[in-house]
C-alpha cells in the first residue's frame, strides 16, 4: 500500500473539507452580525455610553433588522437541515439474505483497514458507489451496538455512520467472486475518508444545500410561500456556488485516497475485472433496449434481466472471436452465489429496472405482468407482431384502402400481406401483383393513390371518436415530418407511404393516450425480507420513469416495424415459422429453426423506394404466401 500517496490525498480532501466548513462558518457569522451589533448598541445605550434620540432610534431599527435577519437565518437553516437530498432507488439487501456477500465486504474492509459499509443495496445498472443515507427520515433503523441497547447511547462519542455500498446487479451475475472483490476494493476503500468528521460534515452541508435548492424550485401556491422560498433558494444557490469548487476537489481527494489504498488488494485481477465491467455494461444496455423495451411497451416485464445478461454475453462470446476468452470464465463461481435467493433478488431488480427506465406500478397486475424467458417468444414476440399487424390493417381501413387488388385472392376480405405490399407499391385496386416505383409514378387511374400534392391528413377517413380533430392534426404533423425526411433523403419515398406512416403514428398516440395510467408513485413497503421493492421514501415525487430508454420513433421507423411485423405474421401462419428471442437483437423470426437476419433491408426497399422485388423474392424463397390471410389479435 502506498502510504505516502494515501496520506497526501487524504490530507488534500480534509483541507478542502475545512474550506467548505469555513464557508458555512462565514455564512453563520454574516447571519449573526446584525444581532451582535444590536446587542452592543443596546448595552451602550443602557450604560449611557451613547445618548440622544437619534442613537436610540438607530438602536431599535437595528434591533428590528437583527430580528428579521435572525429569523431568516433560522428559516434557511431549517430548510437546509430538513430537506432530503435525492438518493438512488435501490433494492436493499439485508445481511440474512446475503451473509456471504456481507462477509466478503467486511473481509475486504478489514484488509483495507477502513470501516465496513453499514449496508448493501443493489441497483439495476452497471456501476457501484457509496451513498450516505444518514439524512433520511425513513428507512430501516441503523444496527445498534450493545452499548446503545443498554441505554447509554447519549454517553457515546458520536462518529459518522458508514455509507451504504450500492452494487450494480449485472455485476453479481456476470462477474466471478474474485472479480467482484477486485472491482469493489476501490469503492469500499472510500469508507475511510468518509469516516473523517470534517469530510462527513462538509458532505452533509453540500447535500443539504443541494436539496434545499431542489425544494425551493418546486412550484408553490400563494405569493407569500413562493417569495419566501425564492429567497431561501437564492441564498442556497449562492452558498452552493461558493463551495462548489472546494467540494469537487474534496471528492477528487477522497477518490484518489481510496484508489491508492486499494492498490495492494487484487491489483492484477482488477485490471482484468475492469474489462468485464465494460463488457457487462454493453450487454446490459443491449438487453434493455433490444429485449426488455419491447416487452415493457406491451405491459410485460422480463423477470430475470440479470440472468439475461449472462445469456447475452455468452452469445456474444460465441459470435465474436475477440470475446472467446470470456466464456472460459463461466466455470468459476459466479458472484450471485453470494446471495441466498438470487432468483427473487433478480426479479426485484428487474421490476425496479422496468420502473426506472420505462415506468410502471410496483406490483404485477393485468396490464403489468412478469414474463419468463421461456415464455418470451409466445407472450411478447408473437403478441407484439400480431398487435402491430392489426394496427396496420386498422389504419389501412381508416384510409379507405381496398382489401385486395386480386379478385381471385383466397380471402379478399381478410388481412393479408399482399394488401400491404400492393398499397405501398401503388397497385391497390389496379389488379396487378407486381410493380415498381416507375409504375407508381406513371399510373393515372388508380383511385386508391394519394396524390403527392394532396395533404396526407385529408386522405384518411374521419376517426370514429371525439378526438377527430386532434388525430387529424397529429396525422398532418407526422406526414409533414415524413415529407421533410423524404426531401433530405432519409424518409419514406412517396405520399402514400407518408400517409400510412402518419396514420400509424396517430394511432399509436391515440392508444397511448387512451391506455390506463400504469405508473404509481408509492409502492408498498412490505414484501419478503430482502426482496421487497425500494423504499417508499424514494418514490415520493412520482417522477417515473427516471431514465427513459424509449426515444421518439420517426414515422419511417414506425412504418418499418409494422410492415416487418406483418411479414412475420405471414411467415408464421403460412410457412410454419416461429417467433424467437435473440439475446443481442431482441425479437427474431425463426424459419426452419434458423434466425432470419436479412428481412429488414428488403422491407426498407419496399417502404423507402416502393420496390417490392427483393421482398417478393425473399417470400418466394421462404415459401411464404402473401395472399393468404393471417391471424391478428
Amino acid at each position: 500500500m502506498s502510504g505516502t500517496g494515501v496520506e497526501v490525498s487524504a490530507q488534500s480532501a480534509r483541507s478542502r473539507a475545512l474550506a467548505v466548513l469555513r464557508i458555512r462558518s462565514r455564512a453563520l457569522a454574516v447571519a449573526l452580525l446584525p444581532t451582535a451589533v444590536a446587542v452592543v448598541l443596546l448595552v451602550a445605550v443602557a450604560m449611557d455610553h451613547v445618548a440622544g434620540a437619534g442613537w436610540r432610534l438607530a438602536t431599535w431599527i437595528l434591533v428590528a433588522v437583527a430580528f428579521l435577519a435572525l429569523l431568516a437565518a433560522v428559516g434557511i437553516a431549517l430548510v437546509v437541515a430538513r430537506s432530503r437530498p435525492a438518493v438512488s432507488p435501490t433494492i436493499p439487501i439485508p445481511e440474512e439474505s446475503a451473509p456471504d456477500l456481507y462477509r466478503m465486504v467486511r473481509d475486504l474492509a478489514d484488509r483495507l483497514e477502513v470501516p465496513a459499509p453499514s449496508a448493501i443495496a443493489l441497483t439495476p445498472d452497471c456501476d457501484s458507489w457509496l451513498e450516505d443515507r444518514t439524512h433520511r427520515a425513513h428507512g430501516p433503523p441503523r444496527p445498534q451496538s450493545p452499548d446503545e441497547i443498554a441505554g447509554v447511547r447519549g454517553l457515546q462519542t458520536r462518529t459518522p455512520a458508514a455509507p451504504v455500498l450500492v452494487i450494480g446487479s449485472p455485476f453479481l451475475w456476470w462477474m466471478r467472486v474474485g472479480e467482484l472483490r477486485a472491482v469493489l476494493a476501490p469503492v469500499v476503500a472510500g469508507t475511510g475518508p468518509s469516516a473523517h468528521p470534517d469530510i462527513a460534515a462538509a458532505r452533509r452541508f453540500v447535500r443539504g444545500l443541494d436539496a434545499a435548492v431542489a425544494v425551493t424550485a418546486a412550484p408553490r401556491r400563494g405569493p407569500v410561500p413562493h417569495l419566501a422560498l425564492a429567497g431561501v433558494g437564492w441564498v442556497a444557490r449562492l452558498l452552493l456556488r461558493s463551495c462548489r469548487g472546494h467540494a469537487a476537489e474534496m471528492e477528487r481527494g477522497v477518490a484518489a485516497a481510496a484508489a491508492d489504498r486499494a492498490q495492494a488488494v487484487d491489483y492484477g485481477l482488477r485490471i482484468v475485472a475492469q474489462e468485464q465491467v465494460g463488457l457487462a455494461y454493453a450487454g446490459w444496455d443491449r438487453l434493455l433496449t433490444r429485449v426488455a423495451l419491447p416487452a415493457w411497451r406491451m405491459g410485460r416485464w422480463p423477470s430475470r434481466l440479470d440472468a439475461g445478461v449472462v445469456a447475452a454475453l455468452t452469445e456474444l462470446s460465441r459470435r465474436d472471436r475477440l470475446a472467446e476468452g470470456f466464456a472460459s470464465r463461466l466455470g468459476e463461481r459466479p458472484a450471485c452465489d453470494l446471495l441466498e435467493e438470487p432468483g427473487l433478488i433478480d426479479e426485484a431488480a428487474s421490476l425496479l429496472a422496468a420502473r426506472l427506465f420505462h415506468g410502471g406500478p410496483a406490483e404485477a397486475g393485468p396490464d403489468w405482468a412478469p414474463v419468463n424467458w421461456a415464455e418470451y417468444p409466445d407472450e411478447v414476440v408473437d403478441r407484439k407482431w400480431r398487435t402491430d399487424a392489426a394496427r396496420l390493417h386498422r389504419v389501412l381501413d381508416a384510409q379507405g384502402v381496398s382489401r385486395s387488388s386480386d379478385p381471385t385472392a383466397l380471402a379478399p376480405g381478410g388481412p393479408t400481406l399482399a394488401r400491404v405490399m400492393d398499397h405501398l407499391t401503388g397497385l391497390a385496386g389496379a389488379g396487378a401483383s407486381g410493380g415498381s416505383v416507375g409504375d407508381d409514378d406513371s399510373a393515372g387511374g388508380d383511385t386508391a393513390r394519394v396524390p403527392r400534392e394532396r395533404a396526407p391528413a385529408a386522405e384518411p377517413a374521419a376517426p370514429r371518436d371525439a378526438d377527430a380533430y386532434e388525430v387529424a392534426a397529429a396525422e398532418a404533423e407526422a406526414a409533414e415530418a415524413t415529407e421533410v425526411e423524404d426531401d433530405e433523403g432519409g424518409g419514406v419515398a412517396n405520399a402514400r407511404t407518408a400517409a400510412l406512416a402518419a396514420g400509424l403514428s396517430a394511432e399509436l398516440a391515440r392508444e397511448e393516450a387512451a391506455a390506463p395510467a400504469i405508473r404509481s408513485a408509492s409502492p408498498p413497503v412490505g414484501g419478503p425480507v430482502g426482496q421487497g421493492g425500494p423504499d417508499a421514501a424514494l418514490w415520493d415525487d412520482g417522477t417515473l420513469p427516471l431514465f427513459p430508454l424509449q426515444q421518439p420513433r420517426t414515422a419511417r421507423e414506425v412504418l418499418t416495424d409494422h410492415v416487418t411485423a406483418m411479414v412475420c405474421c405471414a411467415a408464421m401462419d403460412t410457412a410454419g415459422a416461429t417467433p424467437g428471442l435473440d439475446w443481442l437483437d431482441g425479437p427474431s423470426l425463426l424459419i426452419h429453426g434458423e434466425r432470419s437476419a436479412d428481412l429488414t433491408p428488403r422491407v426498407l426497399a419496399l417502404i423507402e423506394g416502393g420496390d417490392p422485388t427483393p421482398l417478393r423474392d425473399w417470400l418466394r424463397h421462404a415459401g411464404i404466401r402473401a395472399e393468404k390471410p393471417v391471424r391478428l389479435v
